[in-house]
């Protein structure tokens, strides 16, 4: 896919992790995105992936969870439009999926392994996207959402995440 979504596409709280995505191929885009955030996940100690930089903050543990749960349903949303599902499709509670799975009790290593088979999954299945299925449409959380979108959607979202952890984690990525 080479051509950023059109506006009506995608809702506008995603117009800022869309914004984040250069131009160019999503699909290595990706795939330059996973090899960097796998190297840092994987160069962090015990004692930094469970750093949090303020109280009720999120630990670097947890904002690598997120970034792993929000792919796995965002890549769900991708398949079923992907696919010509035309179910409406629900938001999530980004909080309370933190507080109900334990990314704080995972090994470095075991979140380096989910991050890289999650990730290794989208990528699998995009290359398989002919060019009528990246314009493919679907409603999602009450808004219009074409399959581009939200290949752009997933990549910003981990750019935005990437950037905070850098800027209030402190974390090298």
């Amino acid at each position: 896919m080479y051509e950023r979504p059109d506006r009506e596409e995608y809702a506008s709280f995603y117009e800022g992790y869309i914004g984040l995505v250069p131009e160019g191929n999503v699909i290595e885009i990706l795939e330059q995105q996973a090899d960097k955030v796998s190297k840092a996940i994987r160069s962090l100690t015990e004692e930094q992936g469970n750093y949090r930089y303020g109280e009720g903050k999120w630990s670097v543990k947890e904002v690598f969870g997120h970034l792993i749960d929000n792919e796995r349903i965002m890549s769900t949303r991708l398949l079923r439009i992907a696919r010509g599902d035309t179910t409406p499709l629900p938001g999530y509670e980004q909080d309370l999926f933190m507080v109900e799975h334990p990314f704080e009790a995972y090994s470095i290593e075991d979140l380096a392994e989910e991050y890289e088979a999650v990730r290794h999954s989208t990528i699998v299945m995009l290359r398989h996207f002919s060019p009528e299925t990246w314009l493919r449409k679907g409603i999602v959380n009450n808004y219009t959402a074409s399959a581009r979108s939200i290949v752009c959607v997933i990549a910003g979202h981990e750019l935005h995440h990437l950037s905070v952890l850098q800027d209030r984690y402190k974390i090298q990525v």
